[in-house]
């Protein structure tokens, strides 16, 4: 087997291992029902929000570490995070240690950077896209089979919500053997970083890089200014990230939303719908990929604006419904059409930037949207100084923001349209 091809099911198998959490789909149900003697509302306005607060703290230091230690350590203090933060919701029963455990979930998530840019440094330029394909098909099926497995589980009596964790748990243990078998990045990006070491020797050894502080900074000034001044990436960038405030704002409560809608406040079928929705995201994405977006730019960002305005209307609908089936398609159809045009934005960017800069933009683009959906939560969930709004209104306020995000990008491509008209009249 070629050194590519292994560090590349090293990395996949740690990303399958790391998603694999059957947990997930019933974490409000099991933190809101028979952990301690926690409420709905604690959870939902004192948890949660504590949790997006760490995602974003660290990110910023991850995002600026990852590059400097090299991408495995980060890999590694990753999985220990995991394996702290599913002990202590299985073991740790108050408001105060489940907020502590937010800030391990916050270092749990911020390291996403290092799995999906760890591979880059590892590889040549051309097997960019076979890996990048591979990585995004772990994380997929890693989160498929935990909805699946969460579902039968629930389903059959064979497992409580709570002895759901016990599968995460172990989850990320093994992926802390894997990822310390990961093959350590001599070179880097920025801080690493020369000509003489782009690729690795068929053996698997690479020439060691000196570190340069001065050529990382270059660099990192190069790459930046380079991107963000190309209209077409500034564009897509706002695009993607206010996409990805909104999209995360979604997720992140949508559990509440199933459990106020559920009969009797139990909703017990979310491990199915995760599964579903992972499967049409995964199908949006696909579909997304094979367009060649990056000709007809206009025509794609106003299909992604009808689209965010569709996703708006599908969040309104699930906010007023009774029917808790009715709230799991709107999600699985909202899956479905995110994955699709945030691919479509990934793709064009990606399309228009400087070789090896992706990764950069990749990171800003997202702590822009934890940014924006920091904002968000301050003003919707905040009871103070925000209007600590319920759920259903909160849901008001998703699908509202959605429609305003597609009719203001919208009426931005029509303007433009009717502008180039005009000039080629005069």
């Amino acid at each position: 087997m070629e050194y590519w091809l292994k560090v590349s099911l090293l990395l996949c198998t740690f990303g399958f291992l790391r998603e694999m959490r059957p947990s997930e789909p019933y974490v409000t149900e099991y933190l809101a029902g028979d952990y301690g003697n926690l409420t709905t509302e604690q959870v939902y306005q004192k948890v949660y929000p504590f949790g997006t607060y760490s995602v974003l703290a660290q990110l910023v230091i991850v995002f600026l570490i990852t590059d400097l230690v090299r991408y495995r350590p980060v890999i590694v203090l990753s999985a220990v995070a995991g394996i702290v933060l599913f002990a202590m919701q299985i073991w740790c029963d108050t408001l105060g240690m489940l907020q502590v455990a937010q800030l391990f979930y916050g270092f749990f998530t911020a390291a996403e950077v290092a799995y999906y840019t760890y591979i880059y440094a590892k590889v040549d330029k051309e097997r960019y896209q076979i890996v990048t394909g591979h990585t995004r098909a772990a994380i997929l099926s890693g989160k498929f089979l935990g909805g699946v497995v969460a579902q039968v589980l629930v389903s059959t009596d064979s497992m409580d919500y709570g002895e759901l964790y016990y599968i995460s748990l172990t989850t990320q243990i093994i992926s802390l053997g894997v990822s310390l078998i990961l093959p350590s990045v001599p070179r880097s990006l920025y801080f690493y970083a020369n000509d003489a070491s782009r690729s690795p020797t068929l053996g698997g050894d690479e020439n060691e890089p000196k570190f340069s502080m001065k050529m990382a900074c270059r660099l990192l000034w190069y790459h930046l200014v380079s991107s963000y001044s190309n209209p077409i990436v500034l564009q897509w960038s706002v695009w993607w990230a206010l996409a990805i405030c909104g999209q995360i704002q979604v997720i992140s409560y949508i559990q509440f939303l199933w459990k106020e809608v559920a009969p009797k406040n139990l909703s017990v079928y979310n491990g199915g719908v995760e599964a579903v929705a992972t499967l049409l995201g995964a199908v949006g994405a696909i579909v997304a990929g094979m367009l060649n977006s990056n000709k007809r730019r206009s025509f794609y960002m106003l299909c992604n604006s009808i689209c965010a305005a569709v996703l708006g209307a599908l969040l309104l609908f699930a906010s007023q419904t009774t029917f808790l089936w009715v709230a799991y398609v709107n999600y699985m159809l909202f899956c479905a059409i995110f994955f699709f045009i945030i691919t479509v934005a990934g793709a064009i960017v990606a399309e228009n930037l400087v070789e090896d800069s992706f990764g950069l933009v990749f990171g800003i683009n997202t702590l822009v949207g934890l940014l924006s959906q920091t904002i968000l939560i301050i003003i919707v969930v905040e009871p103070d100084p925000g209007f600590g709004l319920g759920l259903r209104d909160q849901y008001l306020v998703n699908g509202g923001y959605f429609l305003c995000l597609g009719g203001i990008f919208g009426l931005w491509i029509l303007i433009a349209k009717i502008r180039a008209l005009c000039n080629k009249v005069e």
